[in-house]
């Protein structure tokens, strides 16, 4: 049976670039390579699907860092078990996890719960900023955009007469702004 060292390479946003890491697992010596640009916070990933759906007992999943497979301890533990119940290892480059051996096992435990510890410990000091700055009167999210520019991207947008890009360089209303504008109003 011919075992595949088989890459998972993910980005957070399209505008961010694979290079790096596709690299780092040619250089592994990684046969195929699934490429993702999507958040780690969602579970549900087209190409991790289909990377699952592909593994076979016997082949190593790798992976440039633990970050790029998943955002919560919870995940990637669910992940690793998933592929140890198919017969498949994980070798993670950048935190020198190979999950064949005990060693290896054990660091992934250990650096799964440290980055979970990590993120929980920035939510927290944000929920603290946000309720301090509450406190001295400053509300937090987005400014709200000017009411007239909304209603006149509107109407542009109505008049079918220009692109969205002309109608956000003519008002200053981001594309995301408009269209969430106009589901708001059942269009």
């Amino acid at each position: 049976m011919n075992h595949q060292k088989i890459g998972y390479a993910r980005v957070s946003t399209a505008d961010q670039n694979l290079e790096r890491q596709l690299d780092l697992l040619r250089q592994y010596g990684v046969e195929i390579t699934f490429q993702e640009k999507m958040t780690g916070t969602k579970r549900d990933r087209p190409e991790l699907n289909r990377l699952l759906a592909h593994v076979a007992q016997g082949d190593t999943v790798v992976v440039e860092s633990l970050s790029r497979l998943g955002r919560s301890t919870k995940d990637l533990i669910e992940l690793v078990e998933l592929l140890k119940e198919k017969g498949v290892q994980l070798v993670s480059l950048k935190e020198q996890i190979d999950t064949s051996t005990p060693t290896g096992k054990l660091l992934f435990t250990l650096m799964s719960a440290l980055a979970q510890f990590e993120r929980d410990v920035i939510a927290e000091r944000t929920k603290e900023g946000l309720k301090a700055a509450r406190a001295r009167g400053r509300k937090g999210g987005r400014p709200r955009c000017d009411p007239h520019k909304l209603r006149q991207a509107l109407k542009l947008y109505e008049a079918g007469q220009h692109t969205v890009a002309e109608i956000e360089e003519l008002t200053g209303i981001k594309k995301a702004t408009l269209y969430r504008a106009r589901k708001g109003m059942g269009s």
